[in-house]
């Protein structure tokens, strides 16, 4: 078998995405699973390489890890700083509140502090609302980190992915959805500019993997609410 796969993601409890690694090694969700299945195709294991979500693409850009697979929806800021591969997931972004709030759209939210993954797609969602203070999450725990502040009344809102904003929404009665933004988000596997290689094999794995159906049949077993995007 070829040399390992570092890939670099944070740890962070986000189910159905992933969840808290018990050990710094080994980690359990969507993404996880996605990942071993394009990597079983390539002949390669995966090596996580857990790190802060402000490190993960410096880490590819200097070649510390082939990889960022975490998260990241493909906008414009990303793209300039690492080739993408194809989509392996879409989706759209979801704003959460306190679930005595009212508000349910992004122009009933005027003068609320808003929080947001500084640098996001996320981020560009909660400047979508009207007289919004934005305030800009970093840092290696960013998800728990709004969730802390959200739940403190540090922020009236915050934005994130509707794959882990709607379960935690469900499973939280501190929580209720506001709205969600349709954003159709995809997301990609980044490689360093200019590894055509790379990106030519995780892309050539991730087209067998999405005709022969194996790809949504992980998707379904993490996210069986939500239609797989991705059907050729």
């Amino acid at each position: 078998m070829s040399a390992a796969l570092r890939l670099a993601c944070i740890d962070a409890d986000a189910p159905p995405l992933f969840d808290l690694s018990p050990d710094g090694i080994h980690r359990t969700g969507y993404e996880p699973a996605a990942a071993d299945l394009v990597a079983s195709v390539m002949g390669r294991e995966i090596e996580w390489v857990i790190t802060g979500w402000d490190n993960m693409i410096p880490m590819v850009q200097s070649g510390e890890v082939d990889a960022v697979w975490c998260g990241q929806g493909m906008i414009p800021e990303r793209i300039a700083l690492v080739d993408f591969t194809q989509p392996y997931a879409v989706f759209n972004e979801t704003v959460l509140v306190r679930a005595d709030d009212p508000a349910r759209s992004n122009t009933t939210m005027n003068g609320y502090k808003v929080g947001a993954i500084a640098g996001s797609a996320n981020l560009k969602v909660a400047q979508t609302i009207v007289g919004a203070e934005i305030v800009e999450f970093t840092g290696p725990s960013v998800f728990e980190d709004m969730i802390a502040a959200l739940r403190s009344g540090a922020v009236d809102a915050f934005v994130d992915d509707d794959v882990v904003m709607i379960p935690l929404a469900d499973n939280d009665p501190d929580f209720v959805v506001a709205f969600t933004a349709e954003t159709r988000n995809p997301w990609g596997i980044g490689v360093q500019k200019g590894n055509a290689e790379l990106l030519g094999e995780l892309n050539g794995a991730l087209d067998t993997v999405i005709a022969d159906g194996r790809l949504a049949k992980v998707w379904s077993t993490w996210m069986p609410d939500l239609a797989f995007p991705l059907a050729k």
